[in-house]
């Protein structure tokens, strides 16, 4: 008969175990890469052969007071107390988008291990008699056989079920600290003219 235990010790847990978390590892660290590879190909831009932040101009028309504009005077076309200016805002591009900043929050790996072992024993007996008389004259003939067979034949088997369940939840984080300052930094430059 098999032995069970030595059967479950020889599992590598490393890999059933290990894998799916190193593969976790490998994704968020994969997803931070990504975030550093997505600031700097969307916020910034090469001009002249130098790295500068990428900007988004916007332009609207606002009424503003008219410093001009005379109380003494009746209001008319030459004297309006508001009159219409082009303004334009320079947004920094990262600013306006939603940064990829992906976390694993929880992971759940169920391992099942399933061996059953089973014992077989067969035994056939198989018997086999014959017997002949001949008789010829002054000769008497006789001839018999037997047989006797008898098959034995015992086994083991030993069936193996190996089930490997892995669970990831994976949520949309949090920008860091670091990065939150600096797009804050990024919102106080917006200059508008």
């Amino acid at each position: 008969m098999p032995n069970l235990v030595q059967e479950l010790n020889s599992l590598d847990f490393s890999v059933y175990i290990g894998g799916p978390l190193q593969a976790a590892v490998q994704a968020q660290n994969a997803a931070s890469m990504a975030q550093v590879s997505f600031i700097k190909e969307v916020g910034f831009e090469t001009v002249g052969g130098e790295e500068k932040l990428r900007y988004v101009d916007f332009e609207y028309k606002k009424s503003v007071p008219n410093p001009d504009f005379d109380n003494a005077s009746p209001p008319g076309p030459g004297n309006l107390q508001f009159i219409e200016q082009t303004v334009t805002i320079k947004v920094p591009f990262l600013t306006m988008l939603t940064l990829p900043a992906l976390r694993i929050e929880d992971m759940t790996i169920d391992f099942n291990a399933k061996l059953t072992s089973t014992e077989t024993s067969n035994v056939s007996s198989e018997f086999a008699a014959s017997a002949e008389l001949g008789i010829n004259y002054k000769i008497v003939n006789f001839k018999a056989s037997a047989s006797y067979k008898r098959t034995a034949s015992s086994g083991t088997s030993t069936e193996k079920t190996y089930n490997l369940g892995v669970r990831v939840h994976a949520v949309n984080d949090d920008i860091p600290a670091g990065l939150d300052r600096i797009l804050t930094m990024l919102e106080d430059s917006i200059v508008s003219g």
